[in-house]
């Protein structure tokens, strides 16, 4: 008995679509004007923030993890986009230059 037509035996491709390496492909957040103007912020303002958002996102992954552990799926996946949401934002701040 032959296959139905639609039902395919060849293998399919592995990666058929090349992801691209464009940096607001990998963060969405470096497009948006209003984060771009945080580059013109002094160094010490800029470098206060990025750790401020690193230790949001630490929160909110701690907070996620313990959610899954205790069966609230919803709840973590709340928390876990909070931490990527704050961690796009921290890296999408400039560093200072340390000339």
């Amino acid at each position: 008995m032959a296959p139905p037509e639609f039902v395919t035996t060849q293998p399919l491709p592995v990666h058929s679509v090349a992801r691209s390496n464009r940096p607001t492909v990998r963060n969405w957040m470096l497009e948006l004007p209003e984060v771009q103007a945080i580059g013109t912020l002094p160094p010490e303002a800029r470098e206060a923030l990025r750790a401020a958002l690193q230790a949001v996102s630490k929160v909110s992954r701690d907070r996620g993890n313990d959610a899954w552990r205790r069966h609230k799926a919803p709840m973590a996946a709340y928390w876990k986009a909070k931490a990527v949401d704050a961690m796009h934002l921290a890296r999408a701040i400039p560093k200072a230059d340390r000339s």
